[in-house]
């Protein structure tokens, strides 16, 4: 799950971490008193305006406006609140803005990086700082990988000072700024710990002019599975911000991920879900979605599945491919007949079942006078679905 900078800085603030605080608003009408309220509390008469979206790339965009004084501030709100903002992250139809953070200006004299998140091929959490902040991190990872400093944290023992302090010297932070540094960043694993986070990321961390490190923008995202245990984090969610199918399909336990392709898939197991995507691309079709009905598919699931499938207008063929083991095949074929006929289906469908009782679901299959098409192996159903998806 993911959250807005405004409430990803809610979360630094309560664990210790100076932030460039701010007023968050979605109507314009608490503009001025917004406004009205950072200078106040801040003693200051220049702000930043930065839409809330999730999604990077925002100053590109035109989603963080810096204003030089209160006009400034109202007129980047106005043309900031409701705008679509289009980022290398929202795709071309962009991402409306419903809300807008108003915060202090800050004198930046240095912009750094710093993230943590699970290394999965070490199966250790990793503290990444950098030099480069301000920039997307895959471009430092790709052009100058060595500005990119790493401390991995021992299981059980957290981010010890010492890995604290090699990340601070690493980024050039001397006295005061490096012994701010280091608390920072125990707090900031202390965060990650705690509230069970996937990925922490603050870009820039900056050093006002001042020498105070501050926390000028922050990304958190949460490990899904573990939001039972923390309810408060769970009420953040913004439905708005997701994908509306994605949404539909957690509302049935179906795990869903839309894509840019043509070819719906539905399948059980994750793990097969992923190869049916790859054997879709290696023969040249291009996956519509992941879609993961689980090991106790019925009827219902796959009426919803293709309910959510099909809701994508990219869509032209759909490929089930599906493994009887928990689940039977003929209680999946079962589901596919009720779907097509209740549907009325105008794309076609590839089937492909392996497993406890696949025989007897290809008859029912055969027998069922539903328009679908026969796969007999993995590959046969890729190529079908693929043909199929290109000829409608």
């Amino acid at each position: 799950m993911k959250i807005h900078e405004y409430q990803a800085k809610e979360l630094l603030k309560s664990y210790g971490i100076p932030i460039q605080d701010g007023m968050t608003i979605d109507d314009p009408a608490q503009a001025e008193a917004a406004v009205a309220q950072v200078a106040q509390a801040y003693s200051t008469e220049q702000f930043v305006v930065k839409a809330q979206v999730h999604a990077g790339g925002r100053g590109r965009g035109g989603g963080v406006k810096f204003a030089a004084d209160r006009a400034s501030a109202l007129e980047h709100i106005e043309s900031i609140l409701g705008m679509t903002l289009v980022t290398h992250q929202t795709g071309a139809e962009g991402r409306l803005v419903k809300k807008v953070m108003v915060a202090q200006a800050l004198d930046i004299a240095q912009e750094f990086y710093a993230a943590i998140t699970l290394d999965r091929a070490r199966g250790m959490d990793v503290f990444m700082v950098s030099s480069e902040g301000g920039m997307e991190i895959e471009e430092v990872a790709r052009t100058a990988p060595e500005k990119i400093v790493k401390e991995w944290v021992v299981p059980g023992f957290g981010l010890r000072p010492f890995q604290a302090r090699h990340l601070a010297a690493a980024l050039g932070l001397e006295g005061n700024a490096a012994k701010q540094a280091v608390g920072m960043f125990q707090k900031l694993y202390a965060l990650y710990r705690a509230l069970d986070c996937s990925i922490v990321e603050i870009n820039p961390l900056v050093v006002t002019e001042q020498r105070e490190l501050v926390a000028l923008d922050a990304k958190i995202n949460f490990d899904d599975n573990a939001l039972y245990l923390h309810k408060d984090v769970a009420e953040m969610r913004d439905l708005d911000e997701e994908d509306p199918a994605e949404v539909e399909a957690g509302k049935f336990n179906l795990n869903y991920i839309k894509l840019d392709g043509n070819v719906g898939c539905m399948v059980n197991g994750a793990g097969l879900a992923m190869a049916t995507m790859d054997i879709i691309k290696q023969r040249g079709g291009s996956p519509a979605n992941f879609l993961d009905v689980g090991g106790g598919a019925n009827v219902e699931t796959v009426k919803n599945g293709f309910r959510i499938i099909l809701s994508d207008p990219n869509v032209k063929a759909v490929l089930i491919n599906i493994f009887g083991g928990i689940v039977r095949c003929d209680r999946i074929a079962n589901g596919i007949i009720e779907a097509v006929k209740e549907l009325n289906l105008n794309v076609p469908v590839v089937v492909r079942l392996a497993g406890t009782n696949a025989e007897v679901a290809k008859k029912l299959l055969a027998e069922s006078g539903v328009d679908l098409i026969s796969a007999d192996s993995f590959e046969d159903a890729a190529i079908k679905a693929v043909e199929a998806a290109g000829d409608s």
